[in-house]
């Protein structure tokens, strides 16, 4: 099996691959090349069977080296998040809308050329729906994004239904919710504040968060998200029927009960560290979610963290 993961240098691509790496399978079907595709790579060199491969997946020729040797599965995370996708239009729409068109053709071809056509898992976002959101957000909530970035993996998530439909690949388009905790290095997320918030909060140092206490979102800890990725990889194609887009179950809570679940595990109260100065375009977009039910990703076996503090304990590692 091979297997290419693009974004492999950012925050889930590198949990992702590491997960690949140690398993050395998928679905029961040994990895033989693992193709990790990013800008740019650091840190520890691959191991025996995967391929770092430097380049952009907005460049007709990286994405074809990727190709090579045929592709069994795909996990396109790569892309221009939230606010720099607003910043750099351009950036973002060749990235965002192109490189995922170029990855889609690529395995068009494949597939017309007599191939496989690859299982393709797109990492799409929470973004897609409209604000203000409804009382509740279900399987029939429309979209409306009201960002770039938002809108381009809407568009993504059409064009993964329309080749799947059309048998070039076997698409499954999953929308990430917020995901934690990640590094402190800027990266352009306008909801990093929640990741920085049970990091320092964790380590007992005092944060000033741009919500009220209030406020409400939804989240899921990185390992959760990695197992639903490789779920969404692994599950059969007729128990998704004709759906290829998913919104992943996630968990819904206020950021008062978040500082109390740091609190839980940590061992000792942490409210008097936060200090709350809400920032009225943060807060409409981080923290007016309302509950969320997602039916189709539950039959269809996706799962989230299951408690407020065990996501907490999987995105911290402490407790």
């Amino acid at each position: 099996m091979h297997i290419v993961v693009t974004g492999a240098n950012g925050f889930v691509g590198q949990a992702l691959v590491a997960s690949l790496r140690e398993a050395r399978s998928l679905a029961g079907q040994p990895i033989t090349r693992l193709t990790a595709l990013d800008t740019a790579f650091a840190g520890a060199a691959p191991a025996e069977f995967e391929r770092q491969l430097a380049g952009s997946i907005a460049n007709p020729a990286s994405v074809a080296t990727a190709f090579e040797p045929p592709v069994d599965v795909v996990f396109h995370l790569a892309s221009i998040p939230g606010g720099t996708a607003e910043h750099n239009y351009e950036l973002a729409r060749d990235v965002n809308l192109g490189g995922t068109t170029l990855l889609l053709e690529a395995a068009r071809a494949q597939a017309l050329r007599g191939g496989r056509a690859p299982v393709f898992v797109f990492a799409s976002t929470i973004g897609i729906f409209a604000s203000p959101l409804p009382a509740q957000v279900d399987d029939d909530t429309p979209a409306g994004p009201g960002m770039s970035y938002g809108a381009q993996k809407l568009v993504g998530e059409i064009l993964v239904s329309d080749f799947s439909r059309r048998g070039w690949v076997d698409g499954r388009s999953v929308r990430l919710p917020g995901v934690l905790a990640r590094p402190p290095a800027r990266t352009g997320q306008m909801s990093a504040f929640m990741s920085d918030m049970i990091r320092e909060l964790g380590a007992g140092r005092p944060i000033t968060l741009p919500v009220r206490p209030e406020a409400s979102t939804w989240a899921s800890s990185l390992p959760s998200i990695v197992d639903n990725l490789l779920h969404a990889a692994s599950v059969p194609a007729e128990r998704l029927g004709t759906r290829r887009s998913f919104t992943l179950p996630t968990l819904h809570f206020s950021f008062a009960q978040l500082v109390a679940a740091i609190g839980a595990v940590r061992g000792e109260d942490v409210s008097a560290l936060a200090t709350w100065q809400p920032e009225a375009r943060i807060e409409a977009l981080f923290g007016s979610f309302p509950p969320i039910v997602t039916p189709a990703a539950d039959a269809a076996g996706f799962r989230n963290d299951g408690s407020l503090e065990n996501l907490v304990r999987r995105a911290t590692q402490f407790g």
